[in-house]
């Protein structure tokens, strides 16, 4: 499907099915979109792209990415699909022979499943790798099992919180253990990262990506680079987050590279695959913890205070409900001072908010905040018999990920993947929304369209009124490989190929 020279202005995309409606066309002019009708009425442009009949639709946004560390596992070490302790040192010693010199990182060990009964350790680590420094992260990213030679290139890693002996890391150990293997990563395999993070998101179809980077996560040179790598190529956009209090100097990464907001992946608690996630009452497998709160509230209180002040979009990683409702306290507090309309701007964001009740989600509606969700989560791990079952026991595990009481409730719904945690998978997502494994719980199959792409925009502040299709929105499309109307696509669980992406009003090749 290779545009087209006419005369005229702009680009035409014609002969597609939008919605349920074939025979339709869409002009773009100045990477908007100027008009949509039906074919045979379309005005002449520039550039015509005919599509055969095929399905087009919004570019999809994924909310919530880590573009290097998702290129990295791209590109690298991936066990993810790594089905016991055996194969996954099986896979470590084969890289371990073919990396590059350096730390040799990897991503997606689940041991929820493996008939081991227990995770790498970092003896199992030194046995296959011997004197190289590797970090490899556990499939929720909030924690790692690192190699002896990695514990040696941070001193003092020992008296952090988290720190164990057999290299399973969690909470500030397993952050100082992450900043030291991604700071090592050379400047050419970051870039090489992200180039196959972008390229990866184009081929699914995904317009934008919202990246939620931070200290803890990625620095400033990463995301400065990303950004930079983004803006000078045609492709998928990306909206930066920066993780950081303001109170700790938060605030100038995202007054000096210009980003979406201050936040994302603060991370105010852990995950419930490490058992770091905050909750009101203990673990049932581990009835001697409830996770930790990272932060005390009048940080947060201070932080969202800033934010609002300053007009910035505030955003927070919060998983488990003792977290969901301290960030709340904060928001609460910040509302009481600065008034409820300076609060609903700002448009504060909620990373995850896998366990909340209908008082939170009430005061999430009324303070016009985001619930950035990832369907991923539910459709991996929960259900009665999953891994959210054996933390939380079945009925916890049952009111995790409550995405029709949001969206019921009104609560703006933005979805993304959390990559590497789960693979970027666009259709995938929408498809997990609706199907929840808790009956009830999941989104209607057009609810859960929008919210996997006007959702997106919404989620940055930068939606058009009338929505992702309407005259004036940005160009942003996808044209699929079926000729299939919309409802069908969605009521069949089809994930059709993505053969034209539309950025910006510029078709990409793929």
């Amino acid at each position: 499907m290779t545009p087209r020279t006419a005369p005229g202005t702009g680009l035409l995309l014609t002969d597609v099915t939008v919605g349920d409606r074939p025979g339709r066309a869409v002009h773009v002019v100045d990477g908007r979109i100027a008009w949509v009708g039906a074919a045979g009425d379309a005005p002449r442009a520039g550039r015509v792209l005919a599509g055969e009949g095929a399905l087009l639709t919004p570019a999809f946004v994924d909310a919530h990415v880590h573009a290097t560390a998702t290129g990295l596992a791209l590109t690298g070490l991936d066990l993810h699909s790594r089905s016991s302790l055996a194969d996954a040192l099986a896979a470590v010693t084969a890289a371990a022979g073919t990396a590059a010199p350096g730390v040799l990182l990897g991503t997606g060990w689940d041991e929820t499943g493996w008939p081991e009964g227990r995770g790498l350790t970092r003896a199992d680590l030194d046995a296959v790798v011997g004197d190289r420094p590797a970090y490899l992260a556990r499939v929720d990213v909030h924690s790692a099992t690192v190699s002896t030679a990695l514990l040696d290139r941070v001193p003092g890693i020992a008296d952090l919180p988290g720190f164990s002996a057999d290299g399973q890391l969690r909470l500030d150990a397993h952050h100082a253990a992450r900043r030291a293997a991604y700071g090592a990563v050379p400047a050419a395999q970051r870039a090489a990262a992200q180039e196959a993070t972008l390229a990866e998101a184009a081929r699914l179809g995904i317009g934008s990506l919202h990246e939620m980077a931070g200290p803890e996560v990625s620095g400033a040179e990463d995301l400065r680079a990303l950004l930079a790598l983004a803006a000078g190529r045609p492709g998928p956009r990306v909206l930066g987050y920066w993780g950081e209090l303001a109170g700790r100097g938060g605030l100038d990464p995202v007054h000096e590279l210009g980003l979406a907001g201050a936040g994302g992946d603060l991370f105010c608690d852990g995950a419930l695959g490490s058992h770091t996630a905050a909750l009101s009452s203990p673990y049932r497998d581990r009835p001697g913890t409830s996770g930790a709160l990272r932060f005390d509230t009048d940080e947060l209180v201070d932080h969202v205070r800033a934010c609002t002040v300053a007009g910035v979009q505030a955003g927070f990683h919060v998983i488990g409900d003792a977290a969901v409702e301290q960030v709340l306290d904060a928001v609460g507090a910040v509302v009481a001072v600065l008034g409820l309309p300076a609060v609903r701007a700002c448009r504060h964001r909620l990373e995850h908010v896998e366990m909340t009740g209908p008082d939170a989600i009430a005061r999430m509606r009324a303070w016009g905040m985001v619930a950035s969700v990832q369907p991923a989560f539910d459709a991996a791990w929960g259900g009665d018999a999953g891994m959210y079952a054996e933390r939380l026991g079945v009925e916890r595990a049952l009111a995790t990920n409550p995405l029709a009481a949001l969206a019921d409730a009104g609560v703006a719904l933005a979805l993304g993947s959390d990559a590497p945690v789960t693979p970027m998978d666009p259709w995938g997502g929408v498809h997990a929304a609706v199907d929840h494994h808790t009956p009830g719980a999941g989104l209607r199959p057009f609810d859960a369209l929008d919210a996997a792409t006007h959702g997106g925009w919404h989620a940055v502040r930068a939606e058009t009124a009338a929505g992702p299709l309407a005259v004036g929105a940005p160009a942003d499309l996808a044209l699929w490989d079926t000729p299939a109307t919309l409802s069908a696509v969605l009521d069949t669980r089809a994930r059709p190929g993505c053969t034209a992406l539309v950025v910006a009003g510029e078709v990409l090749s793929l």
